[in-house]
């Protein structure tokens, strides 16, 4: 039998990062893989405090049906949190409630993208972001990232080109790029989108993940000081990355008319974020206990990025270049092909899994025209000592070629 499946599903196909997973099984594989954080920094008491203070104190909102836009109380918790970020005047009603952060880019495919439409992205990107996007039909293309952001020169040609639908950034400590946008770089996209009139969607799961100072305010922190770019911005944020990605919690801030098509949409697709899981993270968030455990878990990964960087120096010297990160969980790097390395990412990734050795290849992270010598690896969820393992296992590989 022949499945008559809908024409859009010919423009995806599955996650070449999933595919990778299934080769992870092996016992004694170290993995640079991995997109998600570490679940020994995840604060489990605090949860468990939280989640039986939901229990305890408001069952009834906890295990019902709740409103498609969110647990009231929960959308007044992330208000007072994105007020902490410098985004001022935000009142719960100014944003919804997604199942993850990945939800509210369905959402944004669903209300503004069609066939026809172009979509600008950084290049690279998250990979389900591409994904999803052009489930949707609008062609998506690449504008150029270096460690300071996207290249706004570019960024605007390509603008005046395309005429595109929507421009969608990671400012902060990309995925994969690891780059952070300069404040410059940051109005000068809030400028861009008001003078020619095109929707920039900020997707943050990162921001809290810092190293040292904390980066420039988000375009919607900054949004104040352009105006009228508040009209054409919609910011994305999450917990995932720095609370629990099992809670699936994020949330959409957009101008009234987006957000409440988005809400139309998410009635037909899951009726509500769970409530158990919103009336748990409106306790957390008013627990006083995000704070020292985000900085932990910046240390921790401070630590684990300097340990990657120094390996892959020591290890692979000159076969490989890269940016220390400044934040979040990834190193963004290019094989050279020096020292007889092999000059695409998809071949030394098959010599280091035979290694016993894990990274995701860089092609995969571009709308268009991929570089072949990238990959990404994670220092989130290894240790020092495993890292540093890793990074001489990595070295093998490229010997042994």
């Amino acid at each position: 039998m022949t499945i008559p499946f809908a024409d859009r599903l010919q423009s995806v196909e599955t996650s070449a990062i999933r595919e990778l997973f299934k080769l992870l099984g092996k016992p004694g594989i170290i993995s640079f893989a991995g997109g998600f954080p570490d679940s020994a920094m995840f604060d489990v008491e605090g949860i468990r405090l939280a989640s039986e203070a939901a229990l305890r104190e408001q069952p009834g909102a906890a295990l019902q049906y709740g409103a498609t836009e969110g647990h009231t109380p929960l959308r007044e918790a992330l208000a007072g949190l994105m007020a902490t970020k410098g985004v001022k005047d935000l009142r719960a009603e100014d944003l919804i409630v997604t199942t993850g952060s990945q939800q509210a880019l369905d959402l944004l495919g669903k209300t503004l993208m069609q066939a026809g439409d172009t979509v600008l992205v950084e290049s690279p990107t998250f990979l389900a972001t591409i994904q999803c996007f052009r489930l949707y039909g609008p062609t998506v293309k690449g504008v150029p990232v270096d460690a300071h952001g996207v290249d706004v020169q570019a960024l605007e040609a390509a603008i005046v080109a395309h005429r595109p639908k929507a421009i969608y950034l990671i400012p902060t400590f990309g995925n994969p790029s690891g780059a952070m946008m300069s404040l410059a770089r940051r109005r000068r996209v809030l400028e861009l989108a008001v003078a020619h009139q095109v929707m920039v969607i900020e997707d943050d799961p990162y921001g809290d993940l810092y190293f040292g100072e904390a980066p420039p305010p988000s375009l919607l922190a900054l949004s104040e000081q352009v105006p009228g770019s508040r009209d054409w911005l919609v910011h994305c944020g999450s917990l995932s990355k720095v609370l629990s990605p099992g809670l699936r919690i994020g949330w959409m801030i957009a101008p009234p008319e987006l957000l409440a098509k988005a809400t139309m949409c998410k009635q037909f697709s899951d009726a509500h974020t769970s409530t158990f899981s919103q009336v748990t993270a409106t306790h957390y968030l008013h627990s006083g206990r995000m704070a020292p455990t985000l900085d932990k878990v910046r240390q921790v990964y401070a630590q684990r990025a300097t340990a990657l960087c120094q390996g892959l120096n020591q290890h692979l010297g000159e076969a490989i270049r890269f940016d220390a990160p400044q934040g979040g969980m990834f190193v963004w790097a290019k094989l050279t092909g020096a020292q007889g390395a092999p000059r695409s990412g998809a071949v030394f990734a098959k010599q280091a899994i035979a290694h016993q050795v894990a990274f995701v290849p860089g092609a995969p992270f571009f709308a268009d025209h991929p570089d072949e010598a990238s990959l990404r690896l994670s220092f989130a969820t290894a240790n020092e000592a495993l890292i540093a393992q890793g990074c001489e296992r990595l070295g093998q590989a490229l010997r042994a070629g």
